[in-house]
């Protein structure tokens, strides 16, 4: 296919300031995106064991009569507190029932508390309270804003500006394949090693971007939906005028006795009536004080397609158990709310099971190379005109601390939350005290410390410390799941062994990548944009100064 060189260099343009104006969002949230596919499992491996959740392997029928004596015998003690709402996660190994004393679900607070009633050995009820450790949240916090403060209406403006960037990033995505198109056939699965690096990057560039386009497409439709949706709807006001846009509850008419309540074993056979396919994973009631209470049954369909990332969503009135408006479809014909919870789906990667999850972990994580390749490949090119130009300089340093600089204060994030929650609790004889400012503290410190270390030592130095700083933090986190057994039960040791095994490899990468970063390095021009520093020569040889790669080679 043969298309006019004007239109190549005009998208070509296209493609590199769309692409370089939205990267270093993007690969945060990419990054971060990719972590949330197991935001489980990492909550579970830096939240402290006494307060982790395990999950059950045992039949919920044979546990069922424990969780409705635990309900019971909560309900008659501290009903007044309940009021307002409570939780059951069916998963727990031993039935516990949590509610907030302070705070909420919904949005991201960092001093919510939880109250947490459960039997004890005794068979006596226990009623602890603690503040919400909310890791995971702060990841997924990450991967909506790329850590961006601040509020713009009711949501955070890192939101609004990764939807801004998501709209480049689409622009990119048509943009490089109307620039592939002439080539595409002919080297679509090329490599070409032999003709040096840089043009081993670009070719791996493409292979990526071309490879996952249609992933690409989906999250980059998503997120601008995500971001923009109020927007949208009040566009659509205007066609709909007074009519409601969304099915409405009826106003309700009584208030209903808490002792009222039917039985656990009733919510569960109408959530199983209306869907065979799920299985129920939690209870969340809600306004039980109210003329509109309801609750949220959570239900998993892991061989099917979920409008969350781990559940669909059953709304029921809790006290006549009749199905509420806004809950996920049974029906066959129901083609809009299928295809909204499809397109749900395919952003969270939530339709097809553990197989799934890791598909999108791996094309997430190649989504943040994407982005890093790509602002190394302009770099090189713009090195090759410019030389080492002081807006070269900066972008190599900002391209370097950026996405090095997020992996690493996730990382040390995660260290710190482990060591201080494990050990703490201990020392102190005391309840968990409040790690969520420590969890954001750690992450903006380390970040922002990283950055201005690349500004000032350069992007080469900054990279290779980089690269051996997160080899050596991912070695650390099974280190010191070892060190803290003593603060720990087998339990959950058996549950957080394969975020320790991950770590492993990452390290062993990290361990490679500063390997060969080192060695590039060191081969490229003293003048180069990519050299390390070095004491200063008398002798420089000038045309080798633009001829290096994005990591320092020659061409």
């Amino acid at each position: 296919m043969k298309i006019r060189s004007d239109i190549l260099r005009t998208y070509q343009s296209l493609h590199t300031w769309t692409g370089i104006c939205a990267g270093l969002l993007l690969f945060i949230g990419f990054y971060a995106g990719s972590l949330t596919m197991f935001k489980q499992q990492l909550q579970q491996w830096v939240q402290p064991p006494t307060l982790s959740a395990i999950q059950a392997s045992a039949d919920l029928s044979a546990s069922l009569p424990r969780w409705q004596q635990l309900l019971d015998t909560t309900l008659a003690a501290q009903g007044e507190q309940m009021l307002a709402g409570f939780s059951l996660d069916l998963r727990d190994a031993d039935p516990v029932i949590r509610w907030y004393s302070q705070g909420n679900a919904r949005g991201l607070a960092l001093d919510n508390r939880i109250v947490e009633a459960r039997f004890d050995n005794d068979n006596q009820l226990q009623v602890t309270e603690h503040t919400e450790n909310r890791f995971a949240d702060l990841l997924d916090y990450l991967h909506r804003s790329a850590g961006i403060g601040g509020e713009i209406g009711h949501d955070q403006a890192g939101v609004y500006l990764l939807g801004v960037a998501a709209v480049l990033y689409f622009l990119a995505l048509v943009s490089g394949v109307v620039i592939l198109l002439p080539t595409l056939v002919k080297s679509f699965f090329a490599l070409r090693a032999d003709k040096g690096p840089s043009r081993l990057w670009l070719d791996s560039h493409n292979l990526v971007g071309i490879a996952s386009l249609p992933f690409h497409f989906i999250i980059a439709w998503s997120v601008i939906v995500f971001a923009f949706h109020d927007l949208i709807y009040d566009g659509l006001a205007a066609f709909y005028g007074d009519t409601p846009m969304f099915a409405q509850n009826p106003q309700p008419r009584q208030s209903f006795d808490l002792n009222s309540l039917p039985p656990l074993a009733e919510h569960l056979a109408v959530a199983q009536a209306y869907s065979g396919d799920h299985q129920v994973v939690q209870l969340d009631f809600m306004r039980l004080n109210s003329p509109a209470p309801s609750v949220i049954v959570q239900m998993a369909n892991p061989n099917g397609m979920m409008r969350t990332p781990t559940a669909d969503y059953l709304y029921l009135q809790p006290f006549t158990l009749q199905v509420q408006p806004f809950s996920f479809s049974n029906q066959s014909g129901a083609d809009y709310s299928n295809t909204v919870s499809g397109l749900f789906a395919l952003h969270f990667g939530s339709y097809a099971g553990n197989w799934g999850r890791w598909g999108y972990f791996v094309m997430g994580l190649l989504g943040a190379y994407l982005f890093y390749s790509g602002n190394l490949l302009w770099l090189d090119k713009r090195s090759q005109k410019a030389g080492r130009a002081k807006s070269s300089r900066i972008m190599a340093a900002l391209t370097i601390g950026v996405c090095l600089g997020s992996m690493l204060a996730v990382g040390i994030t995660m260290l710190v939350g482990k060591l201080l929650g494990s050990v703490l609790p201990t020392l102190a004889n005391s309840s968990l005290q409040n790690l969520n400012v420590i969890y954001l503290l750690s992450y903006y410190v380390v970040f922002a410390g990283f950055v201005a270390f690349a500004l000032w030592r350069g992007a080469a130095y900054a990279a290779l410390f980089g690269l051996r700083a997160l080899a050596v933090t991912c070695a650390l986190m099974p280190v010191l799941s070892l060190l803290l057994v003593q603060f720990q039960s087998t339990n959950v040791l058996a549950t957080t062994y394969g975020v320790d095994l991950a770590a492993l490899v990452f390290a062993a990468a990290f361990v490679l990548a500063a390997y060969k970063t080192r060695s590039r390095l060191t081969q490229a021009p003293a003048d180069s944009l990519w050299a390390l520093p070095t004491k200063p020569t008398f002798t420089t040889n000038k045309s080798d100064s633009h001829s290096s790669d994005p990591l320092g080679h020659h061409h």
